[in-house]
């Protein structure tokens, strides 16, 4: 199946793995790569000497395009970008507006740009910066997530950019698939379904309390901005005594990253600059990074948070990357020839 992602990344299929902290390391992206999707390596999480090594087991696995998702208020965003371009790295996506300078330098170097968005004038903004395409997330889908739904904010967007825009939020088989083709997107996204798989290193048991789940939440009380993950009680927990426990996170979040305060607190500027946050937000804010790894790393589901989609309903098993891929484009053939027949 040709379209404007296709063409624009080289993979074989419309599909792309997102890059999900903690989650998509080099074994999904390679995996997702090597059947024909673009595989994303989620870096945000990752140390630079990490992300460059990710970058490396994935090329040595596969020859296919893969990207690698970055964060584009971190320190060293710069250095990351050099990185990429060095190894040869074909996609740069970003979960929050990229800064222009960033954007100039990938550009520049044959890095195919392509952020995330969750409205119409972040999509419009982007696209005067000269980013080539554009993933748009409805709100159906999981982690950080805007208001509305896919179905309503991915044509308001096609119809007011002139690049290639993916679609997001709620995707999970082929009928999603030409379902977001009708709507001018060029292909999909997909986050939780690729966790789903056999090729995601999310522990078993974690992988086992996502199949038995059924319900969704947005709630605030992770990191102070929506966040969409499973609703389980520790989730509902972490209303009481939130501050108390994001300082306490800070603390750990410390140790892992390796920053010092004055690092931290000079990031802690950058985020309430550029996402407009307040303070408490801030501080809450370290809550993500610790939550996120005990579950997807540690495997305590009982004591993190899990980031999902509310397609988390409708799935029941863990195909390989490669079943999953041939399944979708397998099912998106029959429905149009299906189309056809009316």
């Amino acid at each position: 199946m040709r379209t404007a992602l296709t063409d624009l990344v080289g993979c074989r299929y419309p599909i792309v793995q997102t890059g999900m902290g903690y989650v998509a390391g080099a074994r999904l992206a390679a995996a997702t790569s090597k059947a024909g999707g673009l595989g994303v390596i989620g870096a945000a999480t990752m140390s630079v000497a990490e992300m460059t090594e990710a970058v490396r087991r994935v090329k040595e696995r596969t020859d296919a395009p893969f990207g690698v998702n970055l964060r584009s208020d971190a320190d060293d965003a710069a250095e990351r970008v050099e990185v990429l371009i060095r190894e040869g790295v074909r996609v740069a996506s970003f979960a929050m507006a990229p800064r222009r300078e960033l954007i100039a330098r990938l550009k520049d170097a044959g890095v195919v740009t392509i952020p995330s968005v969750g409205a119409r004038r972040h999509a419009e903004k982007v696209a005067d910066w000269g980013v080539d395409a554009v993933i748009v997330q409805g709100g159906e889908g999981g982690g950080h997530t805007g208001p509305v739904a896919t179905t309503l904010l991915l044509p308001q967007v096609v119809d007011a950019v002139g690049i290639p825009v993916i679609a997001a939020g709620g995707f999970f088989d082929g009928r999603g698939l030409v379902a977001a083709l009708a709507y001018g997107a060029c292909g999909i996204a997909m986050g939780t379904r690729f966790l789903l798989t056999s090729d995601s290193t999310v522990p078993e048991q974690v992988k086992q309390v996502y199949l038995a789940a059924r319900e969704t939440v947005v709630t605030t009380r992770v990191d102070g901005v929506p966040h969409r993950v499973l609703n389980t009680p520790f989730v509902t927990s972490l209303e009481r005594s939130r501050l108390v426990r994001a300082v306490v996170n800070g603390a750990r979040f410390k140790r892992l990253s390796g920053l010092s305060w004055a690092e931290m607190l000079r990031e802690g500027r950058r985020m309430k600059r550029g996402r407009e946050l307040t303070w408490a937000q801030v501080l809450q804010a370290a809550n993500t990074p610790v939550l996120l790894r005990a579950a997807m790393v540690d495997g305590q589901a009982d004591l993190g948070v899990m980031a999902s989609g509310q397609v988390v309903g409708v799935i029941d098993e863990l195909p390989s990357c490669q079943e999953l891929i041939d399944r979708i484009m397998a099912e998106a053939e029959t429905t149009l020839a299906d189309l056809k027949g009316l």
